[in-house]
């Protein structure tokens, strides 16, 4: 009892801090894409965070299984290398007595991590795809981004704006180029603000500028000063997307077993069960031999992991494309890897054995 009480706290503080770490990197990664979306106009600003805890909402499923496999990989080395494990074995128990308190552990995560594969996750995608398509929506003023030249979508105007006054519609030293009937206007303002009509339209009004007006190539221009101009404002309607496969809920995959549905589904139902199988095979892959070195394990067990989820992915690209039956595409490769579990088990069985001779 005691054992198991200690086990199962040190697993919990293993598997915390490899959590945070993980959870750091992808934050890190992905706030530094989204950043750089913002600064180009692709998003808002105040969208980031939305579409950030969207994505970290889809990585959960990875990010736990990864942290499993590694806490209970390196809490079983860590008593290997202080030597806990000769204690244990020389109290006649087996390797076989830690599947269960790790399994103990393991399964309120693994349950989770099906949660989430199962639910959130497509969820998370496709709220992350309805939040994009209302940005891409926006009017083009509410596309610019102070201090970057923006062009309008049908390439005919060119907005620069210097500042803008918070959450308000006031934007300062504005500059607009637009090509009107074969002549190149450039206007420039002190403020402006957005304005909406009465039907709904909605309108840029520059206030104290200039006009230049002329064609391209001759050296005659016009200049027109102006108290108020107002310019109307181009509004991109959503454009309706497909559903796909990632943004598709489950019960929706099950109900139409299309090849592309039925991949999906596959990688959704496989990360689960992945999931426990990678637990179980830290148990042997966690062996180290004193006299030998301490780091081979650890390459053994991250080659392991790297053909066990490319195996995955494989197998559900094959299904999508009809190459491959459904049921043996998304149990052929647990399948293959529960047979390595149990040859694991029973060689590090033996191991364990020749180096306990061998110590004493």
């Amino acid at each position: 009892m005691i054992f198991r009480s200690a086990l199962l706290r040190e697993l919990a503080t293993s598997a915390v801090a490899i959590f945070l770490v993980l959870l750091g990197i992808s934050i890190t990664t992905q706030l530094v894409r989204l950043l750089g979306q913002a600064a180009s106009g692709a998003i808002t600003s105040t969208g980031v965070v939305a579409l950030l805890g969207f994505t970290l909402v889809g990585y959960l499923p990875i990010l736990l299984s990864v942290t499993l496999f590694i806490a209970v990989l390196m809490t079983l080395t860590r008593s290997y290398r202080d030597s806990e494990m000769v204690v244990w074995f020389s109290c006649g128990l087996g390797l076989t007595r830690w599947i269960r308190p790790v399994l103990t552990f393991s399964l309120p995560l693994v349950l989770t991590i099906a949660l989430l594969s199962l639910l959130l996750s497509p969820w998370a995608v496709q709220k992350a795809e309805d939040f994009r398509r209302q940005m891409d929506s926006r009017d083009e003023v509410a596309q610019v981004t102070p201090g970057v030249f923006h062009e309008s979508r049908r390439a005919d105007r060119v907005y620069l704006v210097e500042e803008v006054a918070g959450k308000s519609n006031l934007v300062a030293n504005v500059f607009v180029s637009s090509t009107q009937n074969g002549k190149l206007g450039v206007m420039v303002a002190q403020s402006g603000f957005q304005e909406t009509a009465e039907n709904g339209d909605r309108f840029l009004v520059l206030l104290n500028g200039r006009r230049y007006e002329g064609e391209p190539g001759s050296p005659e221009y016009k200049i027109f000063e102006f108290g108020r101009y107002a310019m109307r404002i181009e509004t991109a309607e959503s454009a309706e997307r497909a559903p796909t496969t990632k943004t598709m809920s489950t019960l929706d995959l099950m109900r139409d077993p299309a090849p592309r549905n039925l991949g999906e589904l596959s990688w959704r139902v496989g990360l689960p069960a992945s999931a426990l199988i990678l637990c179980l095979l830290a148990i042997p892959l966690s062996f180290v031999n004193p006299r030998a070195g301490r780091s081979m394990n650890i390459v053994l067990a991250i080659l392991v992991y790297m053909v066990y989820s490319n195996l995955l992915s494989i197998m559900q690209a094959s299904i999508a494309q009809s190459r491959i039956d459904f049921f043996i595409g998304m149990w052929g490769v647990h399948a293959a890897m529960l047979l390595l579990l149990l040859l694991g088990m029973f060689y590090r069985r033996l191991s364990v054995f020749s180096v306990w001779r061998l110590l004493r």
